[in-house]
């Protein structure tokens, strides 16, 4: 029985492999669109999700930098308020333009390195997690997540 579950083990593995390798070759997908290389050396200094009750506390304050990482169709489709629609696949590109690049694209002011309440999100916690890598990558080792994304925030919002 063993030897059978390990034969069937060796015949999938090829299409993992093959699977991996060509889905950045079909649709569109934001996670195919971030630039390669993007990992952090060393974990965040602070933890590095937000729970619901903390995001609207930060978004009561004013004091968050909220960034939606979905596809624009699915922001004006929904988002939490405040926040800025800054697709996955243009986030890099987006965090070393110039200030008043960054301004004039996304219409707010570019995050700063050393800011503590700068928050990524997603539909379900997937793309931002990824968008957190690019973050920590680029030094803003600060930057958080919030893992339920869209989804849970409507939940939350909607009530039992």
């Amino acid at each position: 029985m063993v030897l059978v579950a390990y034969a069937l083990w060796l015949l999938a593995l090829p299409l993992v492999v093959v699977t991996a390798e060509t889905h950045c070759s079909g649709a569109p997908d934001p996670l195919c669109n971030a630039k390669p290389g993007a990992k952090y050396k060393e974990p965040p200094t602070t933890d590095s999700e937000v729970s619901y009750k903390e995001l609207k506390e930060l978004l009561s304050s004013g004091s968050v930098q909220l960034f939606d990482v979905r596809n624009p169709d699915e922001f004006k489709a929904g988002h939490i308020p405040d926040s800025t629609n800054v697709p996955l696949g243009e986030l890099q590109e987006a965090l070393e333009l110039s200030p008043d690049q960054f301004r004039q694209r996304y219409g707010v002011r570019v995050p700063d390195k050393e800011d503590g309440d700068i928050v990524v999100y997603c539909q379900r916690g997937r793309r931002s997690a990824t968008a957190l890598d690019i973050m920590w990558a680029l030094g803003f080792s600060r930057a958080r997540h919030y893992p339920g994304g869209y989804s849970a925030w409507v939940q939350h919002e909607e009530g039992p």
